[in-house]
């Protein structure tokens, strides 16, 4: 077990295109988006677990005998293939939480608590530890903040116990994991995003662990092997909305409208093929009309998703704020209000970007200037960290 504190992070994540259509078979390009989740893990002298969860205002502190006798109620000796309802009602009553609960708070102290169970297991005795965890990722908006806070409890906690190595040398400011390692890390976040999502498709969890750009078809997910870099501003229309009331309706409209919806949802995968072939020749050959390339997608995917039932009057606001500005915007995500992200093309005037973020704000939308294509979950010296990540981290 690691005596010294350990600082790791994991990015959340954008769906360029693909949103809906790849319930049927047809392919979604994601990315990883440079908005973060960060974690801090320091072994606890005063046999106690504490949790800290600033976003959500959460603060949590357990014995380390008390949950050592939980410990000896709730595991077997087989591997955790999904958590179960019967665990999870323990892990309620452990918690405090009414059966019934299934908020932002509950489901993360639940996540955590399973994570800490099943990867601490092989210890001789349960580990006391802190964990902060602060994350620059909206909540419930489609951006994958709860699969980065799985992927950063399960890296934490896996290299914590040394069931995978650190690899962060003296003097680095960062380091990652091998891919078999990353493998293992991926399984065991999968797991936390099943107690929070109940049945996820695994693609947030496999962009927050391996970063960069990933290829989703048919329940098979392929990493994009070489990607530009790309700059966006992403909003957050505030909207809330239900993914699965908007997937009923695509359904629904499948069913009316069949050969119309074949057709539409046969246009988006071309949309999605198109859009890979243009990031791959942006490695090989950058040009300046590429970027006009993946605006058209943009517009083309944007009036797709309208037509399939799942925009909002938020969203078209979105869309028409940045047009005026001479930028291309689309929705990600389930859609229905939620987030959209704006292209940013090389060389526009910082004054145009600053002109579109204030419009969108003026509207009420959370706005912020990213990129996306970054690096998956990473170990981090404290030095290379930003002060504000360091003041959340250590707290009040």
């Amino acid at each position: 077990m690691l005596t010294e504190a350990l600082l790791v992070s994991a990015p959340g994540k954008v769906i360029l295109h693909g949103e809906h259509a790849v319930v049927y078979g047809k392919v979604a390009l994601a990315e990883a988006l440079d908005l973060r989740t960060f974690l801090q893990i320091k072994p606890h002298k005063d046999g106690k677990v504490s949790l800290r969860l600033p976003n959500l205002g959460t603060k949590r502190d357990w014995d380390v005998s008390k949950l050592q006798l939980l410990h000896t109620a709730f595991l077997d000796s087989g591997e955790p293939t999904a958590p179960v309802p019967e665990q999870v009602e323990k892990l309620k009553v452990f918690a405090g939480f009414p059966m019934d609960s299934s908020d932002s708070e509950c489901l993360a102290v639940l996540a955590f608590l399973y994570l800490y169970l099943f990867i601490c297991r092989k210890q001789r005795h349960l580990p006391g530890l802190d964990i902060v965890v602060w994350s620059e990722l909206p909540t419930g908006a489609g951006l994958g903040s709860s699969a980065a806070y799985s992927v950063c409890l399960a890296a934490a906690l896996l290299t914590f116990c040394e069931e995978i190595p650190s690899h962060l040398s003296e003097g680095a400011a960062s380091a990652r994991w091998t891919e078999e390692e990353l493998s293992v890390i991926n399984r065991w976040a999968f797991l936390g995003e099943k107690l929070i999502h109940g049945n996820p498709s695994g693609v947030d969890n496999s962009i927050s662990t391996w970063g960069r750009a990933l290829r989703f078809q048919g329940g098979n997910i392929s990493p994009l092997q070489r990607i530009p870099i790309l700059r966006i501003l992403l909003t957050n229309t505030r909207v809330p909305r239900s993914t699965k009331a908007l997937v009923a309706g695509v359904k629904d409209k499948l069913v009316k409208f069949p050969e119309i919806m074949k057709a539409l949802l046969a246009s988006m995968d071309a949309i999605s093929q198109e859009c890979e072939r243009v990031l791959g020749a942006m490695v090989a050959a950058p040009a300046p009309e590429q970027y006009l390339v993946l605006e058209e997608l943009i517009d083309m995917n944007q009036h797709h998703l309208n037509a399939i039932g799942v925009g909002h009057a938020s969203l078209d606001r979105l869309c028409r704020v940045t047009a005026s500005h001479g930028l291309h915007s689309k929705l990600t995500g389930a859609g229905g209000g939620g987030c959209g992200f704006t292209l940013l093309r090389p060389g526009l005037e910082q004054s145009v970007v600053e002109a579109a973020k204030q419009a969108l704000t003026d509207c009420g939308f959370e706005c912020w200037e990213t990129t996306v294509g970054a690096p998956g979950v990473s170990l981090h010296a404290a030095s290379s960290l930003k002060a504000n990540v360091l003041q959340a981290l250590a707290g009040p």
